[in-house]
């Protein structure tokens, strides 16, 4: 054996080792990724370092104080739609000066559909209230309920602006709520020398959508700073003191790192400040995870290339040398079987290696048995051509002695059986006419007819325009057969209507008067193995056969059936010529 492997060795091409191929490409394929991987993780972390973190951070604050100056704005607008509105200030003058009851619910409902309207259109609005201080009840119209401790003098201030005074963040002055809104309110001038003024808040989830924690994609800390510096309110969380009072200062950097935060600041044109509050160890995170991530992929690569490198020799090299060996194998000896490597991919070469085998030796068996059936199938070609010739000629003497012996319905039933026969063993195309087909179904029904001493009636109902439609041999027969042995009693009836059915359609139908079938033997019926004929053997399988070879889709077959009344089967098929069919 030793003798043998040196001299394959000795006769293989020079060329580099499998190993060798191996080695080179499993380095580059390992280390190369690595060091693409470094460089471009190192760009980027140099990206974020540059301020790629402070620009998302900056761009995210500056949205939601656009929000918020957008949300005051719509305030400033609908407050002076009810201050300002000549309108419905004239209203409320009315309201405040009219005595009689009538007249001032009148006016009341006018104001009170004007308050729902400018509601309607400006959906960030809530609460809505025209207020006069120092009555007894101070709320004088609201689109919704307040509070009875209503009092704006413990509202917190955010800002004066564009004449009207803001609060907030603060609780809603809705009776039954308890979110944190912001509100506006604008004096109402009036006839007399009464003190009106109007009263917004923000809608209820304004808030709650402006500051969203997961817009930043890391924890932040919102301070909102009111018109005067005075007052800052933490919305999310807690802050250091010294956070919170650099927050107050007049003026400061858009950016700057306070006592382990990096704190951002944005001033609105409209007097008040928002700012955003990260921690350093947040906002550094992404920087200590990939030096993290580095260390580790590093320490991950090393090891796997020592791994695969293993694997490969003892996965690939290994059984590739196996399948080696099994093709010398299966030079020398056809039919011993493989032995596998339990290497997929090997293990299915070496399969089809097989299953070659197994097709020779059964290609070789297959060639004998053809030979030794070939003279018995020459046999059985020969009897079977010379069967149905010598019972027609037998059939034809018993029907000539018949005649010369003045038998006349023996000779009907041998002419009918004749033309039956001539019919179903003769040569002609398995393609015919349905004039064809009604002709050999009017012998077979009358020759059944004479057999069952005409207990039954048979009538055919065909359109003269479709006669010379072809179909396939037989389609018909199996369906009258069905109807003579499974569906008539006594006396019973069986009609063939085949008539024109739409544009190039023709219906075949099949009706009999019998005792019917019940939806089980329909489904027999319509079933692979269908029903064998008791005839002339022809099953109703054979129909089903038939139309799905020759049409396909294009057919529709129907059964009808009812207890006692009887059993309707409808084919409908496209008409075609003989020479349509691929016969």
């Amino acid at each position: 054996m030793r003798i043998l492997k040196r001299k394959a060795l000795r006769q293989t091409p020079a060329g580099q080792s499998l190993r060798t191929t191996l080695v080179i490409y499993l380095l580059v394929g390992t280390l190369l990724p690595l060091l693409i991987v470094g460089i471009v993780s190192y760009t980027s972390i140099y990206s974020i370092l540059s301020g790629k973190i402070g620009s998302g951070i900056r761009a995210s604050l500056q949205q939601e104080a656009l929000i918020l100056e957008n949300a005051i704005d719509n305030l400033d607008f609908a407050s002076k739609q009810f201050a300002l509105d000549g309108q419905i200030v004239e209203e409320m003058s009315s309201f405040l000066e009219e005595k009689q009851i009538y007249r001032k619910s009148r006016i009341m409902n006018s104001i009170n559909q004007k308050i729902n309207l400018v509601n309607f259109t400006n959906p960030y609005i809530g609460l809505t209230a025209y207020i006069m201080p120092g009555s007894d009840d101070p709320v004088l119209f609201t689109n919704m309920s307040t509070r009875r401790d209503f009092d704006l003098g413990r509202l917190p201030s955010f800002m004066r602006y564009n004449g009207a005074d803001y609060y907030g963040p603060h609780e809603t002055m809705y009776a039954v709520g308890d979110n944190v809104v912001f509100s506006e309110r604008r004096i109402v001038r009036v006839n007399g020398r009464h003190e009106l003024y109007i009263y917004l808040e923000t809608n209820y989830s304004l808030l709650r959508k402006i500051f969203n924690p997961q817009a930043y994609g890391m924890q932040v800390n919102h301070l909102l700073v009111n018109q005067n510096n005075k007052d800052v309110h933490v919305i999310d969380g807690e802050l250091p003191a010294s956070v919170v009072e650099a927050a107050r200062a007049s003026k400061g950097p858009a950016h700057e790192v306070l006592d382990g935060y990096h704190l951002f600041r944005y001033e609105s044109p409209q007097g008040w400040k928002l700012m955003a509050a990260v921690k350093k160890s947040v906002y550094s995170s992404e920087i200590s995870s990939w030096f993290y991530k580095m260390i580790l992929l590093a320490l991950s690569t090393l090891l796997f290339a020592g791994m695969l490198a293993w694997l490969i020799w003892k996965r690939i090299y290994g059984p590739l040398r196996k399948v080696n060996l099994e093709i010398i194998r299966m030079a020398e000896n056809v039919t011993a079987p493989v032995a596998f490597t339990n290497v997929a991919e090997f293990d299915f070469v070496l399969m089809n290696f097989q299953q070659m085998k197994d097709q020779v030796n059964e290609l070789i068996l297959a060639v004998a048995r053809n030979e030794k059936q070939k003279s018995q199938f020459e046999i059985e070609k020969l009897l079977s051509q010379i069967n149905p010739h010598f019972l027609h000629n037998t059939l034809n003497t018993v029907q000539w002695l018949a005649r010369l012996n003045g038998q006349k319905e023996i000779d009907k039933l041998v002419t009918l059986l004749v033309k039956v026969l001539h019919y179903n063993l003769g040569k002609q195309s398995i393609i015919v006419t349905i004039g064809e087909e009604i002709e050999a179904i009017r012998n077979y029904m009358e020759l059944q007819r004479i057999r069952y001493d005409y207990e039954f009636e048979f009538n055919v109902q065909a359109d003269e325009t479709v006669l010379g439609a072809a179909v396939p041999r037989f389609l018909l027969q199996p369906l009258v057969e069905n109807s003579i042995y499974h569906g008539l009693n006594d006396n019973g009836r069986v009609d063939v209507i085949i008539t024109a059915h739409g544009p190039g359609e023709v219906q075949l139908c099949v009706r009999d008067t019998g005792t019917g079938m019940d939806e089980a033997r329909i489904a027999e019926l319509l079933s692979d193995d269908g029903v064998t004929g008791r005839g002339l053997g022809i099953g109703f399988s054979y129909v089903m056969r038939m139309l799905r070879t020759y049409y396909g889709e294009q057919m529709t077959l129907q059964i009808h059936s009812a207890a006692n009344e009887g059993t309707t089967v409808s084919i409908i098929i496209p008409i075609k010529g003989k020479e349509d069919f691929d016969d």
